[in-house]
């Protein structure tokens, strides 16, 4: 299955939490990639601890790939990270693959040969890995609309392609990611401009929310009753906002809780860090796990 990771605005989590959601699908026995679409700031090597990848590499990246046709560079997260928890692959863990960017290069339009060179990547890696998971930039970017083209191409019409759009549980966040899917420009016109049909897009859109403050969770003790109440009225007025912009439970298929880990150091959560080091909460672990399972089950997406 191919799942695209996208948001309206910057600072949402995208990159960490779909590079965690990779992480964790590699770690229940998969086969899982990662694709940084992210073409303006490809820096999701510097999540996976990569030196060599931390804002791209110097060639063989993406960018070389798509428009001149260079061979693709895979770097092997279990075996090239310098992160301890991540060095070695764990029994039983699948591939954990990263395609990365070239550094110091931009976004580009999609032409024709880019097109054509998405399709062919995409359908080797679909014969290899069981998850493929691109970030793309974020916004109505080329990279976005190069695989809404792509993925109208006969040679993808049989494989599962499915969108996560991911916001901050804020109002500029919820508006923002609503106008990025329904607004004008939005993913589902500019799909219905190259050939998706609009109410199957729909269908294959879902929202993640991210850095999720619950008012009743056992964190929240310090806070005074005044705050609690307070913070119990903005989430009533949140989920009123999303539900009226189509972002609301309805279309929404996880949210992952805030967790300073994820705040300060955007990186992979491993379970050392929660249960040896206990620098991160389990709520977030457990929050990983399960959408890392519901993204690739077609059940999940039904009836949302």
């Amino acid at each position: 299955m191919i799942i695209f990771a996208t948001s309206d605005k910057g600072g949402t989590g995208r990159s960490v939490t779909s590079s965690n959601l990779a992480y964790r699908h590699a770690l229940q026995g998969y086969d899982a990639c990662y694709l940084d679409f992210d073409f303006g700031s490809p820096t999701s090597g510097a999540i996976f601890d990569l030196p060599e990848a931390l804002a791209g590499v110097e060639e063989g990246g993406l960018h070389s790939y798509l428009l001149d046709g260079t061979p693709e560079r895979r770097i092997n997260v279990w075996a090239d990270s310098q992160r301890e928890a991540l060095r070695n692959r764990p029994a039983g863990a699948g591939r954990l693959t990263l395609l990365p960017g070239d550094a110091g290069r931009g976004e580009f339009s999609s032409a024709p040969g880019v097109v054509e060179r998405c399709v062919t990547l995409l359908q080797r890696l679909d014969e290899e890995y069981h998850l493929i998971l691109i970030d793309l930039s974020a916004g109505r970017s080329y990279a976005t609309e190069i695989v809404l083209e792509a993925t109208r191409h006969q040679a993808l019409r049989d494989v599962e392609a499915r969108w996560l759009v991911f916001h901050r549980w804020t109002r500029q966040h919820i508006i923002a990611a609503g106008n990025l899917v329904y607004g004008r420009h939005g993913i589902i016109e500019t799909g219905s401009q190259r050939g998706h049909d609009a109410e199957e897009l729909r269908e294959s859109i879902r929202f993640v929310r991210t850095a999720v403050l619950d008012p009743s969770s056992p964190d929240q003790a310090g806070l005074r009753p005044e705050q609690l109440a307070w913070l119990d009225v903005c989430n009533r007025r949140l989920q009123d906002l999303a539900s009226r912009l189509g972002v609301g439970r309805l279309n929404m298929i996880g949210e992952v809780p805030l967790d300073p880990v994820l705040q300060w150091q955007e990186q992979l959560i491993s379970n050392d860090d929660v249960w040896l080091h206990r620098t991160a909460n389990e709520r977030t672990v457990a929050a990983f796990e399960e959408l890392s399972k519901k993204i690739v089950d077609v059940n999940a997406w039904v009836g949302l």
